[in-house]
Formats: C-alpha cells, sequence, structure tokens
C-alpha cells in the first residue's frame, strides 16, 4: 500500500507536468515543447505507455508489470518537487497580493463607509435637533410642518449645490484629462516614447522594487506580530500588577488593622502593668502584716469568745424585749383609738 501511494503521487506529480505542457490530455508533448523540456523528464511512466491510457490500464495479467514499469529516478523526483515548490510559492505570493490588494479595497470601502455613516448621524441628529424637538414641543403641528419644509429646502439646496460642485470638477478633470491625452500625443509624434530597452530597464526596477516591498511587508508582518505578543505580555503584566495592587491594598488593610491591634495589645499591656503594680503593691503590705502578726494566747481568745456568747445572749433577750413592748404598744394604740372614737361619738 506505501509503496502504491509513492507510485499514485509520482504518477499525479507526473501527469500534472504534462498537463501543462499539453492542456488537451496527459500525451506525449509535442516536439517543439520536447526540446524545451528537460531530458530527465522525457522518460514515459507506466500510464502513457501503449496506444492510450485506458489499454495501458487494462493490460492483461498475462503480460506482467514488469514489463511495462519504469519507475522515476531520484533526479526526476527532484526536479518535480522542485517544479511544484516553485509554482506553489508563486501561487501563494500571487494570492498573498490579491490578499493585501482586496485587504486595501475592503479597508478603503470601510473608510467610505465610516465618513457614509458620520454624515448620516450628523443629519439624524441634525433633524431631530431642528424638527423633532419642535414636534414633540407644545407649539402645534403648524409650526413644525414650517419648520420641517424649510428644512427639506435647505437639505434640497445643499444637495443642488454638491451637484453643481462636482458637475464642475468633474468638467475641470475631464479637461485635465483632455490636456494629459494631448500631451501624451505630443511625445509620441516628437519620439519621446519609451524604447524597449527602457521599459526593460522599468521592468527591471520594476521587479527590484516589488523585492523590496515583499521585503518590507514580510518585515511588517514580522513587526505586526512581535506587536502582537508584545500587547499579550503587555496584558499579563497588566493584570500581574492589578494582581499585585489588590495583594498590596489587602495587605496594607492588613497592616493597618493589626497596628491598631498592636496599640490596644499595648494600651491593655500598660493597663495590667499598672493593676500589676498595685496587686504587688498590696501583695507586700499583706506580706508585712501577715509577717508581723501575732497570735493571742488561748485563755484570752476563749474570754473572748465567752464574751461574745454573753453579748449574743444579752441581744437576744432585748429582741425579745423589744417584741413585748411592741406588742404591747400595739395594744395601748388600740385601745387608744377606741377612746378617741368613744370621745368623738359622745
Amino acid at each position: 500500500s506505501h509503496a502504491n501511494a509513492l507510485l499514485q503521487t509520482e504518477a499525479e506529480m507526473l501527469e500534472k507536468w504534462y498537463r501543462k505542457m499539453e492542456p488537451c490530455g496527459p500525451s506525449l508533448p509535442p516536439p517543439s515543447e520536447t526540446r524545451d523540456a528537460p531530458p530527465e523528464l522525457m522518460q514515459v511512466p507506466l500510464w502513457s505507455r501503449g496506444s492510450s491510457c485506458t489499454r495501458g490500464r487494462y493490460k492483461s495479467k498475462l503480460h506482467g508489470a514488469t514489463d511495462y514499469f519504469v519507475g522515476l529516478t531520484v533526479e526526476q523526483k527532484c526536479e518535480l518537487a522542485e517544479r511544484e515548490l516553485t509554482e506553489m510559492k508563486d501561487e501563494i505570493q500571487r494570492m498573498k497580493e490579491d490578499s493585501e490588494q482586496t485587504l486595501q479595497n475592503l479597508e478603503a470601502v470601510i473608510e467610505e463607509a465610516d465618513v457614509w455613516w458620520t454624515d448620516v448621524k450628523k443629519a439624524i441628529s441634525d433633524f431631530e435637533k431642528d424638527i423633532i424637538s419642535t414636534i414633540s414641543s407644545k407649539k402645534g403641528s403648524i409650526i413644525a410642518s414650517e419648520k420641517l419644509l424649510r428644512y427639506m429646502e435647505e437639505k434640497n439646496r445643499q444637495r443642488d449645490l454638491l451637484r453643481e460642485k462636482l458637475r464642475l470638477k468633474n468638467y475641470l478633470l475631464k479637461g485635465y484629462k483632455k490636456k494629459l491625452q494631448q500631451q501624451l500625443r505630443q511625445k509620441e509624434q516628437m519620439g519621446e516614447t519609451l524604447h524597449e530597452v527602457r521599459l526593460q530597464q522599468l521592468q527591471v526596477r520594476n521587479a527590484q522594487y516589488q523585492e523590496k516591498i515583499n521585503e518590507k511587508n514580510q518585515e511588517l508582518l514580522h513587526l505586526k506580530l512581535t506587536s502582537g505578543k508584545t500587547v499579550q505580555v503587555l496584558n499579563f503584566y497588566k493584570r500581574k500588577l492589578q494582581d499585585a495592587m489588590e495583594t498590596s491594598t489587602s495587605l496594607m488593610k492588613d497592616i493597618s488593622q493589626r497596628k491598631e491591634l498592636l496599640e490596644k495589645i499595648e494600651r491593655e499591656a500598660a493597663l495590667v502593668e499598672e493593676q500589676r503594680a498595685k496587686a504587688e503593691s498590696v501583695n507586700w503590705k499583706l506580706r508585712k502584716q501577715l509577717s508581723d502578726y501575732g497570735v493571742p494566747p488561748v485563755l484570752t481568745y476563749v474570754q473572748k469568745k465567752a464574751a461574745v456568747t454573753d453579748l449574743e445572749n444579752s441581744l437576744k433577750a432585748w429582741e425579745r424585749k423589744v417584741a413585748v413592748a411592741e406588742m404591747s404598744l400595739q395594744s395601748y394604740r388600740r385601745a387608744w383609738n377606741q377612746v378617741k372614737m368613744s370621745g368623738n361619738q359622745h
């Protein structure tokens, strides 16, 4: 299969070359073209042997394919590949030139459309400002109609002026064209036309300038690619800078919060230090009192305890006496109230 694919590719390339040499079909080239063709490509392939391509394809198996097979040499393959590569490069160059011309035409059309759209937007804004605002106001339809008629007359007058201007410009261009044609005829009559050598020189210069233009286009394309990569890198670093700025902002906020927390902790530490000093002073006084403390004798403690017990008993007795006195006072008050009530009745 691989060998058949290679042979098919060779046959297609050689057939393509024969078709370019003879557009009528894949047959042997005429003698005039045969003399111009390279001797390496004059070897006839398998499909062109015999009276026709069909007879070569439908040969009987009895004859054997090895009797009619003639392969391409390495030099012939290289020659065909180089020709195909050159033609492809030329075709790519033509396509590139056509694409550039088409791109220039489209850019011109876009520019013209932009200008036209700018004029349309200006006309729309003027119409809305002069007419729509009047129609939407409370002045009525008569003033709006008059203003609309004046607006239309003004636009017609401007269009007539533009048409007259273009007509004069066309007339001047026609006169200039006639003048150039007359000068060209005079030069032809005077024998100042370009001769063949001059034309060849111009063609050579044109080819040189075309090469320079192609080089500049390649350089411009390379610069565009470099600019695109630079823009991508710039955008990447912009995003990175934005992320760094956001991180810096968050870190600054965190730092400020931590500073406030540190100041609060310092104030609390100072307060705790003052409390510690006070507690240490109280502790020192208590330690001093504890060191100076003397335990009284046991008998004195027993006497004091007995005195406290006597005082408690005495307190309870006086509390009972006070309760009895309060009860007596209440009975006396009731009796006094009854006496006062009886006295008031009498």
